[in-house]
């Protein structure tokens, strides 16, 4: 099997949920060939999906050394950092992939979360609302623009946002998570003003 075909194997088993499999995968190709991207990017998003975040933050550092210009590495390292909480430097390998591939509602999302949790939490809103804009029926972006208005006390915002990504996704446990939250938090946010006015 040439590196190719074992790319598109490795990405069908991450698809699949198969991680340890895509990962001895990725392995294979890299044993023949230290300098495959795409290996080194497989490898990144697949200890991403097993929160295995310092395998996934050197497998990428890896990918951006052979090509720093690969908007895929750059979007998966800035995503690492961003679970890490380092969010000075999740901005800007997101800022990079969003140079490179403009306009693309993942790379978006990601950096609007980024952004919003570094304190520029008005860009942030700003970048995911244009990423919802993008993808009108991505739960995932619904589900992070409504965490960041929730932050910023925008109950009504945030509450008709999960209440659409729950009626997309009925099953959606962050969603329903998230919106019990804000019900929760307008209701008591409401009693203290009450209590303040009166």
């Amino acid at each position: 099997m040439d590196h190719q075909s074992l790319i598109l194997e490795a990405d069908r088993q991450k698809l699949e949920g198969n991680h340890e499999e895509a990962i001895k995968i990725c392995n294979t190709i890299l044993h023949h060939d230290l300098n495959c991207l795409e290996a080194f990017e497989e490898l990144g998003d697949n200890y991403l999906s097993l929160r295995e975040y310092s395998k996934a933050k050197k497998a990428l550092e890896r990918a951006i050394s052979i090509d720093p210009n690969s908007a895929n590495a750059n979007y998966l390292l800035g995503f690492t950092h961003s679970a890490l909480g380092n969010w000075k430097k999740s901005v800007g390998y997101l800022e990079m992939a969003d140079e490179l591939q403009a306009n693309h509602p993942e790379i978006l999302r990601c950096l609007g979360w980024s952004v919003f949790h570094f304190g520029q939490r008005k860009k942030g809103i700003i970048l995911l609302e244009r990423a919802l804009t993008m993808s009108a029926d991505d739960v995932l972006v619904m589900c992070d623009l409504a965490v960041c208005y929730m932050n910023d006390r925008n109950f009504a915002r945030s509450i008709n946002l999960l209440r659409h990504a729950l009626a997309i996704d009925p099953q959606n446990q962050k969603a329903k998570e998230c919106l019990e939250t804000a019900l929760f938090f307008e209701r008591e946010y409401t009693k203290i003003k009450k209590t303040k006015e009166s």
